[in-house]
Order: C-alpha cells, then structure tokens, then sequence
C-alpha cells in the first residue's frame, strides 16, 4: 500500500514530509537523549489540545538506567502476550513479509528494552463532572429520550474518548517533534495489560490513567515514505 502523494514535493510544508516519513522506529542506538530535547518532546506535547483547555495531563520521562531495568521484564511480559494473541498473525490485506519485519523489530526491542536511552508515559487525570439536577434536565431535554438512554449504555465509552482526546493530540504532537529532531520513537498501548505494576514501578497515582509507553532514542535505521491506504480509499464524500 504506497501513498500517491508525493513526500518531497518542495511546494509542501515542511510538515508534510515529516509526517509521510514517520515510521515507527523500534531499534534505537543505546546512546542517550540530551534532556533538552527531552523536554522540547513534552513542549509540544503540551502544546496539543485538551478539552475545555483543563491541561490536566502529566509526563513521566524515564532515563535512568536502573528504572528502564526494572521495567524491561514487564514490557516482556506485555509484548509477549500481545504477540501471542493480537499480533500473531498479519492484518488483512498486509503483505506477510512485511509483517515480519514489523515483529522482528518489535521483537528486538523486546529484547533490548532496558538499553532504551528514554521512555515517556503520557497522563491524564479527568475532574469529576459537576452535574446538577438542573442540567440532567436541559442535557436530556436537549438530546431527547432515546438518545439520553442510548448515552447511559456508552457513558463509559464517551468517559474514556474525552480523556484520551485530551491526550492523543498531544502524543501526536511529541512523535512529530521527534522525527524532526531525527529521533526515532513509537507509540504503544502494551503496557495497559499489566497498568497497575508500571503504575507501582513507577509511583503513579493510582486515580492517574496512563494512555501510552513512548519509546525514543536516536534510530539505527533510516527514516522513510510510510506505507498507507490511499485517499481515495478511505474518503466518504457527503456521507457513507
């Protein structure tokens, strides 16, 4: 699947060529990140959106050796679990060479973890809504029955995209910065199969809900075109 847009047209924002050459880049070099670019990462994290513009999320920036160590067997156990289930087999439509190669450097740096220069866990930390019995009324008055009692089956659904909406824009944001600094890193949700031991490794709250494991270093490999469904595929013009 290659894109039918170009990625160095030099009429684009430099943006562009950014974003159609972030790859997802597993294998990184054990040398470490300078903390000042460290920090621009989370800069433009925070930059991003969040609902309401609350800023109510958090960054827990790992370096230091020792914890990466003491993290590496639960990323073990998270990685392995995923490949035995989720990630056994290729998606369809993606070609099985591919897939190898795509587990083989997840595979890789499985086995390296403890030698990643930095690793960063984005936060978040949704208020208890203030609802009084007023605004039940307008709230229910302004959808309508069927769709108030639609919302009190999904609630849960709608709680956990509102918190990740304030957050997911943000790591975007910090996997842009990377590639444009020349680091290499990759979002993962892995870590969520065993949250409350990265919790405790790591002294997070416990009413604090962690949305990624960011992997970054410098990468071993080169950066380059991704491989993505055209527009014309993906594209419902007015409606379905």
């Amino acid at each position: 699947m290659n894109s039918p847009l170009p990625v160095d047209d030099s009429t684009d924002p430099a943006l562009f060529a950014t974003m159609s050459t972030m790859r997802a880049m597993r294998r990184l070099k054990p040398e470490p990140v300078p903390e000042a670019l460290l920090d621009r990462l989370i800069q433009a994290a925070v930059w991003g959106p969040s609902g309401g513009n609350m800023q109510r999320y958090e960054y827990v920036v790992v370096t230091d050796p020792a914890v990466m160590a003491s993290l590496a067997p639960l990323w073990k156990r998270c990685v392995d679990a995923y490949l035995a289930t989720t990630g056994k087999y290729a998606p369809d439509g993606m070609d099985e060479a591919a897939y190898g190669r795509m587990v083989a450097a997840i595979e890789y740096q499985r086995d390296h973890f403890a030698e990643t220069p930095a690793l960063i866990i984005p936060c978040y930390r949704f208020p208890e809504p203030r609802i009084e019995q007023e605004g039940l009324l307008r709230y229910a008055e302004a959808l309508g029955a069927e769709a108030t009692a639609r919302m009190g089956k999904t609630q849960e659904r709608f709680a956990a995209l509102a918190e990740g909406s304030c957050v997911y824009p943000g790591v975007q944001n910090m996997l842009l910065a990377a590639r444009g600094l020349g680091l290499a890193a990759n979002i993962t949700i892995w870590h969520l199969m065993l949250e409350e031991e990265w919790k405790a490794a790591l002294g997070i709250p416990e009413d604090m809900n962690t949305f990624a494991a960011i992997p970054v270093g410098w990468p071993q490999g080169r950066f380059g075109p991704v491989s993505r469904r055209p527009v014309d595929e993906v594209v419902h013009r007015d409606r379905w």
